[in-house]
Formats: C-alpha cells, sequence, structure tokens
C-alpha cells in the first residue's frame, strides 16, 4: 500500500438519490389514476476530511444523516455523483478490488459470515478468498479468538449464535488479511453491556498495537468516548463539526459541575446570594455547584468554595457526551430551516 500521512481523504464527497413520488391529482383521484414522479435527495453534500494513518475517528449523526452512504462510497460500494476520495492511495469506486485487501469492513445488522457453516468455517473460507497465508491466518485466527474470547462458539453454525458472538465472528472476520484500515457502522448496536465492552476493548488494543486506521459510525455515544478522541459529526448530509471531544465539550456545554467534600458541613446561606455559581445539591459536607466555564475556572470556582470550611476533596464532572451532541444537532437543525 502507498505511504502516506494520510490514509483516507473526501474532498467535496457528493451523493444524490432519485426518489419516487406519487401525486394524485384530481383528474386521478376521479380515475383512480395516479401521476409517478420523483425528487432529488442529497444524502452527502459536499463532505470533506482528511484521517490520518493510526487515528480511530468517530462519524456520528442522526438516522438519515449520510453517515452510512459516505462509508459506502469510501469502501467504493457507492459511486460519488462529485467529488472525489482516496484510501490508501486507490479510488475506491474505480480501484475496488485492489482496495479490498487493504480494508476491512463491519456493517452491524448484515453480516459476510455464511449463516449454515459454523464460524471457524466461515472463517476458513474468507481465507482463501482474500489469498492469506497459511502462516499469517493461524496468527490472525489466534489473536481474534483469544482478544474476542470465540473459542466458545467456534462450532457453532452462525445461525445460532447470538448477536454479541456474530458481531464479535465478524469482527474477527474483518481483520483475517491485517488490513490497515477498518471501517465499523454500527458494531455495538444491539449489544448487551458485556458484549459491547469486549468489543470497545478489542478495538482499543488492535489499534494500539497495529496501528490499524478506524472510522466508526455509532449511535451508541459511550463508543466515542471509550475510543475516540475526534469526532466528525454530519446532519443533513453536510459536516457540521470536525475535531476532538474536548473542545466540542468546551463549545456546546458551557456549564460544568464541581463536587466539593468539607470536613463539616459548611452554613452556605449567603453563599446563595453572593458568588456567581449555583448550587445544585447539598448533602451535608458535599455540595455540588454548577458554574459557566466561560466566567470561572475550576479552580477560582474551589477558591469561592474554600471561604466557607477547610475542602478535604473535590471532583470534576464534565457534561455528558449525550447533553453535548443534542445541543449541536439542535443548532445544526436551526441553521439548515
Amino acid at each position: 500500500m502507498p505511504v502516506t500521512e494520510t490514509i483516507i481523504s473526501a474532498c467535496e464527497l457528493t451523493k444524490t438519490f432519485w426518489r419516487r413520488t406519487q401525486r394524485r391529482g384530481m383528474l386521478g383521484a376521479i380515475r383512480g389514476l395516479v401521476d409517478r414522479g420523483g425528487i432529488e435527495v442529497t444524502a452527502v453534500d459536499s463532505v470533506s476530511f482528511d484521517i490520518a494513518r493510526g487515528e480511530i475517528v468517530g462519524y456520528i449523526g442522526p438516522n438519515g444523516a449520510g453517515k452510512s452512504t459516505t462509508i459506502k462510497m469510501l469502501t467504493g460500494i457507492l459511486v460519488p455523483s462529485n467529488g472525489d476520495a482516496l484510501v490508501g492511495g486507490y479510488t475506491p469506486w474505480n480501484q475496488r478490488r485492489q482496495l479490498a485487501q487493504h480494508i476491512g469492513v463491519v456493517f452491524g445488522q448484515r453480516s459476510q459470515l455464511w449463516w449454515d457453516l459454523p464460524l471457524t468455517e466461515s472463517l476458513e473460507l474468507l481465507r482463501f478468498m482474500y489469498k492469506v497465508p497459511a502462516d499469517r491466518f493461524k496468527q490472525n485466527f489466534e489473536m481474534a479468538t483469544e482478544l474476542l474470547d470465540l473459542e466458545p462458539f467456534l462450532d457453532t453454525p452462525v445461525r445460532q449464535l447470538s448477536l454479541g458472538q456474530r458481531m464479535r465472528g465478524d469482527l474477527a472476520a474483518a481483520l483475517l488479511h491485517d488490513p490497515p484500515i477498518l471501517y465499523l457502522d454500527e458494531p455495538t448496536i444491539g449489544l448487551d453491556l458485556v458484549a459491547k465492552t469486549r468489543i470497545r476493548d478489542f478495538l482499543a488494543e488492535l489499534n494500539r498495537s497495529s496501528g490499524v486506521t478506524i472510522l466508526l459510525t455509532t449511535h451508541d455515544l459511550a463508543d466515542i468516548e471509550r475510543l475516540c478522541k475526534r469526532i466528525i459529526v454530519i446532519d443533513h448530509g453536510r459536516i457540521v463539526h470536525d475535531g476532538d471531544l474536548a473542545a466540542l465539550r468546551s463549545q456546546f456545554a458551557a456549564t460544568r459541575q464541581l463536587t466539593v467534600d468539607f470536613d463539616e458541613t459548611p452554613d452556605l446561606t449567603d453563599a446563595r446570594e453572593r458568588i456567581s455559581i449555583r448550587i445544585v445539591d447539598q448533602d451535608g459536607p458535599r455540595v455540588k455547584v454548577a458554574f459557566d466555564r466561560a466566567i470561572h475556572s475550576a479552580p477560582q470556582v474551589l477558591a469561592i468554595m474554600g471561604a466557607y470550611g477547610n475542602v478535604r476533596d473535590m471532583t470534576i464532572e464534565e457534561p455528558a457526551i449525550e447533553e453535548v451532541i443534542s445541543q449541536l444537532y439542535a443548532r445544526s437543525t436551526k441553521t439548515t430551516m
């Protein structure tokens, strides 16, 4: 594979579809006739981003935002209506066969495994399809079996696997040929907490040990917090944020919370009127306050609270990512109206 600092590059990617509509006019209503027409729908609208080798990037947005359509263009499944892309030095829709050797793809609601075959035989078949040498296959198979705990169900037909087991099998299948790029489209959808944690831990270790570049679409924001430092947010086909999670919190979550543990229960009677912070809760010596990050820093708030007693411990709480993303979507919706 050509060696470049940027391993995935999208430039003004656009995808439009023709959606059929049915319009029933007065004459049609009388005669039972239907006027069949259609409208052009833009699923992805001038999307541009670069992803460096070894990054894990979260690509998130509401249903219908254009996430899966983007992934399908970057894998060569769809041809864009406009724009360009390079993935590992290849143009996906023109060099799909060459690119297939360098990418792994997991779609959460679809499987590349054979339903009536045991998992181990499905993986063997994929080995021959990708022309993976026997020693390389053995090494990757053993690694996936250990890290994803596949041993208990390797001989079970895929159709009998639980959703979590099948997803772990699909991950193993996507990595048999050592792809440097991994696309994951909703990899933890419908899974229980244990299965989600196992997959997140596996992906984090895969990135750390092998430097695999991962582009992850998900509705589970815990996936983002566990795996991604950078997120790209798409809404109505357009990118509305591209940056690190901390910057997003700083921009869209103005309020932080500070929990302060005093040695003794403080008297905060006058504090509610004097200080420019909000007391959220008080339980004996434990006090929780909220403050605007644009006005105060955490050390400043701590110094203010220190005037009311000896502080034994403190904890800063960042806003939940769900709150941050919902505010971002709300702003994006107002902008596009």
